[in-house]
């Protein structure tokens, strides 16, 4: 299956406890088709004081499957489906379904 969604991109949940939520991907896990997004499915982790790190009740993103994801439209900024087409000069690139307006720089 080809990446769809990749660290860098804008995206908003569309279900779950976060729905509505945007944010930027911070890394993918592909095998485990899920992803950390910015500020999305935010959890308490107690941390054990280190000698850089004074420790305390951390909170921080957790992994969000990839299925509760989509990607914002850069035209209008609502979620949108991703498809994939090849330019002329040979890339494979994708594009937003809802605009047409291509996503990869």
């Amino acid at each position: 299956m080809a990446a769809r969604i990749k660290k860098g991109d804008r995206v908003v949940v569309i279900a779950g406890r976060d729905k509505g939520k945007v944010g930027e991907v911070l890394k993918v896990f592909p095998k485990e088709q899920r992803a950390i997004v910015q500020g999305v499915n935010l959890v308490k982790r107690h941390q054990r004081p280190t000698p850089r790190d004074p420790g305390g009740i951390v909170t921080k993103e957790a992994p969000i499957h990839l299925s509760n994801l989509a990607h914002i439209d850069p035209k209008d900024g609502k979620p949108t489906r991703i498809g994939f087409r090849f330019l002329e000069d040979g890339r494979k690139v994708r594009y937003a379904k809802r605009s047409g307006e291509l996503i990869d720089r």
